[in-house]
């Protein structure tokens, strides 16, 4: 049950700070569907993935961040390129991200 509630408080968190950022960005507002979109293609798989090896893995845990960290990146960077009109696609990928991750940093 915990796993569920952490799953859910980190997709509302990271689709609200991430679409804030977009506006910050300038995204236009017919891409914002893009970028909620991308968030729940990879949020869930990054916090179950970091879960699982935090859980039986833990020595790894800041290799398997970092890598799931990246893939996250540079998923959203390409459904970006390939289904929105984002200026620099992989450079806001980066910073939403980086953005988001740190957040989380903060209230854990």
């Amino acid at each position: 049950m915990e796993l569920f509630r952490s799953l859910g408080i980190s997709l509302i968190l990271t689709l609200v700070l991430e679409l804030a950022f977009a506006l910050i960005w300038r995204v236009e507002r017919s891409d914002l569907p893009v970028a909620a979109l991308a968030n729940l293609l990879t949020n869930p798989v990054v916090v179950l993935c970091c879960y699982a090896v935090s859980r039986y893995w833990p020595g790894y845990l800041p290799a398997a961040t970092l890598a799931l960290e990246l893939w996250a990146v540079g998923t959203e960077g390409l459904i970006y390129r390939l289904r929105s009109r984002i200026s620099h696609p992989w450079a806001f990928s980066l910073c939403a991200n980086a953005l988001s991750y740190l957040v989380g940093l903060l209230l854990s």
